[in-house]
């Protein structure tokens, strides 16, 4: 398992990235110990959750449940030490503090609260899961106009005083590193400027949707992310299953997010499924299996710090695990970089 920095924190994570967004509703409890045992063992030190999960679908009776169970595996095991964690503060949600913006106000209580149910003393990396202004991702990037609503001065006060309260929680030892999610170009800049002029935590990390399929990161973030050493944690490399193939031809696999949610979160319309076609081409032309050659070629982008995937099943997480020992050679990355050019954005 390769490692890499996370930014300019100091910490060095597992390529890969255990995603516990299933934990406490899709995959169980003992099945979610297990995977974090397993996980452990293939080398993977790196775990991502969030207050609001599990998903699929999120609701008011089971939010923090996941971190709960994270919770009861320290708890229960005593290798806490062993794992970076991350987490993520919710904001614009119905189902967290009645759909409150993230602010100085809230990030106190919201670590507080994560910190009971994860029971432990600090958070690694703590997230801001979505920016208070709107975002581009899930599908945004259509209907987006940051023209219509944002007013700068009130984001620029924003970030200063949310700065403030993470220096704080810094200073009392319960957060180690600062990190977004589902962020901008600009975002992240701001970021990076205010903690640069007044003080606080540097972000570390971007944690945004990426994959064959999604690659928005590639311009504009890609260049701040090398030049400012921010690190991109990507979600759903697999592009939400669809890159598994298990979809193709109208398959829904029982208990499949597909067969949960319906459209993947809009990405189920026809040009993702002639895209994914292309890919598995480029799959069975060079003999590898289209989970390992998608994860890899994720993993190992050069903005990227690690690339987070969640597995249902421990069938799932098997599999997955064998991304960590393909090599891509250059002509297989120079096919998959031909299928981009045929199919950009499919959704």
């Amino acid at each position: 398992m390769q490692m890499k920095p996370l930014g300019r924190t100091g910490m060095m994570v597992s390529e890969l990235c255990l995603g516990t967004m299933t934990f406490g509703n899709q995959t169980g409890v003992e099945e979610a110990h297990a995977q974090i045992d397993r996980a452990l063992s293939a080398g993977i030190n790196f775990i991502d959750t969030a207050e609001m999960y599990p998903v699929n679908p999120v609701r008011a009776e089971t939010i923090g449940r996941t971190e709960e169970i994270i919770g009861e595996w320290f708890e229960k095991t005593g290798r806490r030490e062993e794992l970076i964690l991350a987490t993520k503060h919710s904001g614009d949600s119905r189902y967290v503090r009645d759909g409150a913006p993230i602010s100085s106000a809230t990030i106190p209580g919201t670590i507080e609260n994560s910190l009971k149910r994860l029971r432990t003393d600090v958070i690694d990396l703590y997230q801001f899961h979505w920016p208070n202004r709107g975002s581009y991702h899930f599908r945004q990037s259509w209907s987006f106009a940051p023209w219509e609503k944002q007013n700068r001065a009130e984001t620029v006060q924003h970030m200063q005083d949310a700065l403030g309260a993470l220096s704080r929680e810094v200073e009392r030892g319960t957060i180690r590193a600062f990190g977004l999610s589902n962020e901008s170009t600009w975002g992240t800049a701001m970021w990076l400027r205010i903690a640069e002029e007044q003080g606080g935590p540097r972000v570390a990390s971007i944690q945004n949707e990426y994959s064959l399929m999604c690659r928005l990161a590639d311009t504009d973030l890609a260049e701040l992310m090398v030049n400012e050493e921010v690190g991109l944690l990507p979600f759903s490399p697999l592009a939400a299953g669809m890159l598994t193939g298990k979809y193709q031809g109208g398959a829904v696999p029982e208990g499949s997010r597909m067969a949960l949610n319906g459209d993947l979160g809009g990405r189920k319309v026809p040009r993702a499924f002639a895209a994914v076609d292309a890919y598995l081409e480029v799959a069975r032309e060079f003999g590898i299996d289209p989970v390992h050659m998608s994860l890899a070629w994720a993993a190992r982008r050069p903005f990227v710090a690690s690339a987070i995937f969640g597995a249902t099943t421990m069938e799932q997480l098997e599999r997955a695990l064998g991304a960590a020992d393909v090599a891509l050679s250059d002509e297989l990355l120079a096919a998959l970089e031909a299928v981009h050019r045929q199919h950009p954005m499919p959704y």
